[in-house]
């Protein structure tokens, strides 16, 4: 390693330790280890352009060990991004560029959000997939799409079992321009690794179907820049890079956990830049360090994007129609796509709301061009099946469907890799009960304001003889309570083509939508316009409103059934369906109250689930705060007292002194 070499990544090395000092919080141990191996990359290989942080054929770069977030800010600095000085210096603090851990759409420069270990990795296969399949998917596509995808990961990452999932499927799929870098610096926050884990990860990574390299010195940039070269030709496999490291290195903690995340005091940062021989003051940057930056990264990211530009303009000339094509999809916004031919809809008919999930979903295959996406193993199930998409794998990267495999974990986060890369809109289906499984996946979606889209079947008791393990009970209270998602309950096909348009008319917010396998009458006064905003009257009151039944899915027409047989008591009542409480809940006072028609004594929510959220709406509410039972459909749902008859006597027992 040259003068220049060690002056630039001791440069690195000291900013990060001066950030975390400063912000008295943050990861040193990371920052000092894998300093040589994110110089390495940046310098000698990552081809990205920090004028256009967002160029498309950009090599992707994945902290997966997101704590090391103060190493990635100090090497974006020096790369060039507008990560300037004052906002190192503001690491950690109140609105800042420079937060605990990285944040898509916060710092240029920043490809994923990171920091839940694991999730990185699974986000980086999604976006090596991505690139692998846009290349297949127009005419010369290579001159559209050819990147490499390197992810930075630690042991705790491994240690995750979303790892693995992603690890297997990457291998699978034969991902050979994923390039996954690991410090293996045998620390984990608790003490050496050895304390939880013994295991062999060459021979993992081999098992799984991965190229396997190694480099034994953390500090030898020749050898990890030989070794991502060697990565970098090969033709069918992954390739992970073990580096061997020390955790805190050249500081007193040095091969300590104590590094991990102890902020190093003044006197600390003093003696481990003596130990580097960095004679720099507190945020002194000497040029050399700049200029190693600009003649490597810099001049290589500008050149590559000017020849990018020029191809394409030819590209756009050879291949008018598909440049058009693929610049329209670049940033994930497919509304001009969305329901060209409006769907109609039968009153008369009964289906489950999987099914007509399916239905517009292979309606959504014909008019969106770039879908991607698939199940957990459970296509013929959750109905994610398309009848015009072929399976995507090694022998036929151009299929559009993907089979995760029971990897429900792996499956969201690789969804969102799969967005956040652009150029495709993902989607993923699943149990809904299995939601806890996707859950940090979902997640990292609402907080990265991607355009997911998860769908759950399967939505409720109704499953039947598969019992309490499979019947969701607080899964959709769950999705409810996490900020920016978006969850659709629809009761009928109507709702289910309301969910699926606005789905896919966001840009910025990941969707739920949560299907039924037991068929549900179209209601007759569903309405897709008043759909749109989250709650509406289904079924009005014939003369004078004494009670306001609020429900969603297929508890709407259960709803409704209940309606017409209090009407024949002398009982008038509205019913409420409310297909998205997220968006209703936007909805002005006046809006709701004149929906509810009724203080809030006198309405009930009707839901086969847990009730505590639904008290927001009604006094009154009808749900499930215990597990499910093993039994046929129709005696769970009149177990729980689900019925028409059961509700009914329910009600006028609640209500007998009001009514």
């Amino acid at each position: 390693m040259n003068k220049t070499d060690i002056l630039a990544v001791n440069t690195l090395r000291a900013l990060s330790l001066d950030m975390i000092c400063k912000a008295n919080s943050g990861h040193p141990g990371m920052a000092l280890s894998s300093a040589p191996i994110i110089y390495t990359l940046f310098s000698r290989h990552l081809v990205s352009d920090p004028k256009h942080p967002t160029w498309i054929n950009r090599d992707r770069f994945v902290l997966s060990a997101g704590h090391g977030s103060a190493l990635l800010y100090s090497t974006l600095h020096l790369a060039g991004y507008s990560v300037t000085l004052d906002q190192l210096k503001q690491f950690r603090q109140y609105q800042s560029l420079t937060p605990g851990h990285p944040e898509l759409g916060h710092t240029p420069g920043v490809d994923a959000t990171a920091g839940p270990l694991g999730q990185g990795i699974a986000q980086a296969v999604g976006m090596a997939m991505a690139e692998k399949h846009l290349q297949f998917i127009y005419p010369e596509g290579e001159r559209l799409i050819d990147h490499y995808t390197y992810c930075l990961c630690g042991d705790g990452c491994l240690q995750e079992g979303v790892s693995q999932e992603a690890i297997s499927l990457a291998a699978l799929f034969h991902l050979n321009k994923f390039i996954l870098l690991y410090d293996k610096n045998d620390c984990t926050l608790d003490g050496p690794l050895s304390n939880s884990s013994v295991e062999d990860t060459k021979a993992r990574f081999k098992a799984a179907g991965w190229n396997t390299l190694e480099v034994m010195d953390g500090n030898d940039v020749e050898a990890i820049d030989k070794a991502i070269n060697l990565a970098k030709t090969a033709k069918e496999r992954p390739t992970i890079i073990i580096v061997h490291t020390i955790i805190g290195y050249g500081s007193p903690y040095q091969n300590s956990n104590v590094s991990h995340g102890k902020a190093f005091s003044s006197k600390d940062v003093s003696k481990t830049k003596e130990n580097l021989s960095y004679p720099y003051a507190e945020f002194e940057i000497p040029d050399e360090s700049y200029s190693v930056f600009k003649e490597t990264f810099i001049k290589r990211g500008e050149e590559a994007y000017e020849n990018y530009i020029k191809d394409t303009e030819k590209y756009k000339d050879e291949h008018h129609e598909d440049y058009t094509l693929f610049s329209s999809l670049a940033q994930n916004d497919v509304r001009q796509y969305i329901f060209k031919n409006a769907p109609s809809y039968d009153t008369n008919y009964a289906n489950s709301t999987r099914n007509e999930s399916q239905e517009y979903l292979n309606l959504i295959a014909e008019e969106i061009p770039n879908l991607f996406g698939g199940s957990a193993d459970v296509q013929g199930s959750v109905m994610t099946k398309v009848k015009k998409f072929t399976d995507f794998s090694y022998s036929n990267p151009k299929g559009e469907n993907i089979n995760f495999g029971i990897r429900e974990f792996a499956m969201g986060a690789i969804g969102n890799g799969i967005l956040l890369h652009g150029g495709l809109r993902s989607y993923v289906g699943a149990f809904l009960v299995f939601a806890d499984y996707l859950k940090p996946a979902i997640r990292m979606a609402a907080m990265e304001k991607i355009p997911s889209i998860f769908l759950f079947s399967h939505d409720s008791i109704a499953v039947g003889e598969d019992g309490p393990t499979h019947q969701p009970i607080e899964q959709l209270t769950m999705l409810r309570s996490i900020p920016d998602l978006v969850t659709f309950r629809p009761a009928d096909a109507i709702e289910v083509a309301l969910s699926y348009q606005e789905a896919f008319s966001s840009n910025n917010h990941p969707t739920a939508i949560i299907l039924s396998r037991q068929n549900l009458p179209n209601n007759e006064h569903s309405s897709l316009e008043q759909a749109r905003k989250g709650g509406y009257v289904i079924s009005k009151e014939l003369k004078e409103n004494k009670l306001t039944l609020l429900a969603s899915g297929s508890e709407v027409s259960l709803a409704i059934e209940i309606q017409k047989e209090l009407l024949s008591d002398g009982i008038d009542t509205r019913v409420i369906s409310l297909p998205c409480l997220e968006i209703f809940d936007k909805q002005s006072e006046e809006y709701k109250e004149e929906c509810f028609n009724n203080p809030y004594e006198k309405r009930i929510f009707i839901e086969m689930g847990k009730s505590d959220l639904l008290y927001k709406y009604a006094k009154t509410v009808y749900g499930i705060d215990t597990y499910g039972l093993s039994a046929k459909a129709k005696d769970v749902i009149d177990h729980f007292g689900f019925t028409k008859e059961k509700l009914v006597e329910r009600i006028k027992k609640d209500f007998k002194d009001s009514l």
